[in-house]
């Protein structure tokens, strides 16, 4: 059987479909921020600066994101598991080489091409779900269970990598990748069936890709350096310039395109649109929040980098559960998808909110309770937030809208971890010098003196922790009623397929 086909037909093999998909994309994201940890014994071994280091991560970022939508048009147009191959094979190829770099310029390259393929997965895996699933309510539960692993692998990075460090070198959380992208690729090969949009592509847009991909890694960059930069300096002017300039091109090429990269008439879909927007604010607080969370545990409470890993056990374990459990629970239930969104966006942002009342005091579970209800209410939520995009375009092009997710949800976090960096050295500084006009020291001796100009700073910074949360606690409670801009099914005489329903109520 042709996914292509009109059918609707479940396949019997669709859940070993999804397991597949899933390791793709957990070892694509996973790999994305186990890096991170690495980052201190890499600089030692090659005897580098820490920012000619941070291009490891910040070359791996822009290439993600730049052909995040390459790959989804060209999977619409040459074949979905053809695409996902491909990428498996390059991505494990590129694991080998990354985990036998040299240099930095060597591990640079290869992480390159590590991002590169490894960017082909989310389009790609998402199209492949949409047309496995038929049914609204197991695709659903599907994309719920298979959003779930995107966003839990960002937590098991410092799970998964400390150990591996530790024990065995940073080298090994390259090699890890191999036996692990051998399995899924063996599995794709034999579980995913190939599927083509059926709507024939006779030109590849490649000016508009060249244009969205400047705009996109210029916009990448001054989000992830930014800080180090100065949001003002020259470079950061010359980013901003890069963005509108090459951003406008784009978007003028490809209204006049007759096969664009991104179609803009899915923007004139009010449920694409608060999908997209509850996404990308839904993954700007979370990956803030997720950033923030190891450095307070290791400047207040003591931490090393293994033990503040641990404190996001509980979120990645619940995200996962929530989504398959209570995501299935409620879908039988037939409850609007729109409800559901509305109260998971809005129960997290209750959980930030708890966030805020964090200070040096507090225990690991005064962390892991809130991080555990926010994973909770993400995670239920996960389905309905994907299935509204899939559901929202023609069928054809799922997988231009599915990178168009990919890129909302990865830049809503590049944005988040900017942002909240800057604003919890703003918060500090500020906080600190008003505390200082407003305080009277009693010392009598430089050391006391300096033991009160210490509680004073040690009061500012953790403040600006409890601001921060309380910043992302409104940023989601507003996301939750992005939901308003997602209409109802419409009623009509016409007669719909299983699949014209599907997409109806899911939407």
């Amino acid at each position: 059987m042709n996914q292509t086909a009109s059918t609707t037909a479940p396949d019997p093999l669709r859940w070993m479909v999804l397991l597949t998909v899933i390791i793709g994309t957990f070892l694509g994201r996973l790999d994305q921020t186990i890096v991170n940890l690495a980052i201190p014994k890499i600089i030692n071994d090659y005897g580098i600066t820490v920012t000619a280091a941070s291009w490891i991560a910040t070359g791996y970022i822009i290439a993600n994101a730049v052909f995040v939508p390459i790959w989804g048009k060209l999977g619409d147009t040459i074949g979905r598991k053809k695409v996902y191959i491909i990428g498996f094979v390059v991505f494990i190829i590129g694991s080998l080489l990354s985990g036998i770099a040299w240099n930095l310029s060597s591990m640079v390259v290869f992480r390159i091409i590590q991002a590169i393929a490894g960017s082909a997965d989310y389009p790609t895996a998402m199209a492949i779900i949409a047309v496995t699933f038929r049914d609204a309510k197991s695709r659903s539960q599907a994309l719920g269970i298979w959003s779930s692993a995107f966003a839990s692998s960002a937590v098991f990075g410092p799970l998964i990598g400390g150990p591996l460090i530790d024990n065995f070198g940073w080298r090994s959380i390259f090699y890890i990748n191999v036996p692990i992208g051998l399995i899924g690729l063996f599995m794709a090969l034999a579980y995913v069936r190939e599927s083509v949009s059926e709507k024939p592509t006779f030109k590849f847009d490649w000016t508009g890709a060249t244009t969205l991909g400047i705009a996109l890694a210029s916009l990448v960059l001054i989000l992830d350096r930014g800080s180090d930069w100065g949001w003002t300096s020259g470079a950061a002017l010359l980013s901003y310039a890069t963005i509108i300039i090459f951003g406008t091109l784009f978007y003028y090429i490809e209204r006049w395109h007759d096969e664009p990269v991104v179609d803009f008439h899915f923007f004139k879909n009010g449920t694409f649109n608060g999908a997209l927007l509850n996404n990308f604010l839904l993954f700007m607080a979370m990956m803030g929040s997720v950033y923030a969370v190891p450095l307070f545990a290791q400047t207040f409470l003591g931490m090393d980098a293994t033990q503040s890993g641990l404190l996001f056990i509980p979120m990645g374990l619940c995200i996962p559960l929530s989504a398959a459990v209570i995501g299935r629970y409620l879908s039988s239930k037939n409850l609007s998808p729109r409800g559901i969104i509305f109260w998971s966006t809005a129960g997290g942002a209750a959980a930030f909110y708890l966030l805020s009342f964090i200070d040096p005091r507090s225990s690991p579970f005064a962390l892991w309770g809130p991080l555990a209800l926010m994973a909770i209410f993400m995670g239920f939520g996960m389905g309905p937030r994907t299935n509204a995009i899939a559901a929202a375009v023609p069928h054809e092009e799922i997988g231009v809208a599915s990178s168009v997710l990919a890129l909302a949800r990865n830049i809503g976090g590049a944005f988040g971890i900017a942002i909240f960096a800057t604003l919890l050295n703003t918060f500090s500084q500020n906080n600190a010098l008003a505390m200082a006009k407003n305080s009277i020291i009693n010392a009598v001796t430089p050391a006391e003196h300096a033991t009160a100009v210490a509680l004073i700073e040690l009061k500012a910074q953790v403040s600006a922790y409890g601001e921060i949360y309380l910043i992302s606690a409104v940023l989601v409670f507003l996301a939750s009623f992005s939901v308003f801009l997602m209409k109802k099914p419409e009623k009509s005489d016409h007669v719909m397929t299983e699949e014209e329903a599907a997409m109806a109520e899911a939407g």
